[in-house]
């Protein structure tokens, strides 16, 4: 009740946002427009990404986080969660959202019925709608706590910043990075997976357009890559099966962050003679949180390179056009 209570306070003044710029709007660029480094990414990265704090209200102090999503040219959109961020106290319900335009050296959120804000040096003010302030949210960098996790004993290492040879087509960049489009030579039936990957800034572009591929378990069954940063969490989102199964809650943070997916496979089984039996299943930790519980995969995904079969299969990492980066893979077959 009276988180309720708090956010009926805070609909009046609506998180509407002020963002403070010292420079002017990025020159238009083509949608497949990409950056793979902050410096490409220029001034409108610099204000994209995640704040969170606490605002008081009728009863008392509350949680909140606010998602900053860049779309090029100066515009951007934003998402506040009463509670916290996704995966750090928001419970799923009531959000608030919010578009807004660069004009001069700030970019405006307002609404005069419901209030404004401003940010300025990593701090978001936020003000009711008689200009008072009323709290402040901070700019937070979140970490997955599988970030960097090191390959136990009897992994199969896939990658390591060494080598791509463990790939069909492995290429790497002059960093050390591994680049999309490749198959493991290595073939599997159940694992563990770890893989972390980093999306491409590309505010030009939306929807499947967006930093998009994915990685196919035995080649048959897509756990989804995609920059959903702020958006509803779909089954063709970040943690999605595609198809099959939305995550339970959108963990995708902003692109360029490095981001973990931990998978528990299990293979389809079959009958002696080839029928299957049992289909395979798939849980999903997105940055440390789990948003596949067990699922039932029915059939081979969309795209997927590898029939189904008994036969084992390899780790896929499609190529959907835009580029990804991708480092410390590794996997744990299962007897």
């Amino acid at each position: 009740m009276v988180r309720r209570k708090f956010l009926l306070t805070m609909g009046a003044c609506s998180l509407a946002l002020c963002l403070t710029n010292s420079l002017p709007a990025q020159e238009k660029k083509p949608g497949n427009w990409a950056a793979l480094t902050e410096k490409e990414a220029g001034e409108d990265f610099q204000i994209q990404g995640e704040y969170a704090g606490e605002l008081p209200g009728k009863d008392g102090n509350l949680k909140w986080g606010v998602q900053v999503i860049a779309r090029g040219d100066g515009k951007f959109h934003a998402v506040a969660y009463p509670g916290g961020l996704p995966g750090d106290g928001w419970e799923g319900n009531e959000k608030i959202e919010t578009d807004g335009q660069l004009s001069g050296k700030t970019v405006r959120f307002s609404d005069p019925d419901k209030g404004s804000g401003e940010i300025s040096g990593g701090k978001m003010t936020v003000f009711n709608k008689d200009n008072e302030k009323i709290g402040e949210l901070t700019k937070v960098l979140r970490k997955s706590p599988t970030e960097g996790k090191k390959a136990p004993e009897g992994a199969v290492v896939l990658f390591d910043g060494k080598s791509p040879d463990a790939f069909k087509n492995g290429r790497v960049t002059e960093d050390g990075l591994l680049m999309q489009g490749i198959m493991s030579k290595q073939t599997f039936q159940s694992f563990s997976l770890h893989l972390e990957f980093q999306l491409s800034f590309m505010p030009y572009a939306s929807g499947q357009g967006r930093a998009n591929s994915g990685c196919y378990m035995q080649g048959r069954y897509e756990t989804q890559i995609l920059d959903s940063f702020g958006l509803k969490g779909e089954h063709n989102e970040c943690g999605g099966i595609y198809t099959v199964k939305n995550p339970s809650v959108n963990m995708c943070f902003p692109p360029l962050s490095w981001q973990t997916y931990d998978v528990e496979y299990t293979a389809p089984k079959y009958d002696k003679d080839g029928k299957k039996t049992e289909n395979a299943r798939i849980t999903l930790l997105h940055n440390g949180v789990k948003v596949q519980d067990n699922v039932e995969v029915p059939k081979g995904t969309t795209a997927h390179p590898t029939p189904e079969g008994p036969e084992p299969g390899p780790i896929y990492i499609q190529d959907h056009g835009n580029p990804i980066r991708f480092r410390n893979i590794w996997i744990v077959p299962k007897s």
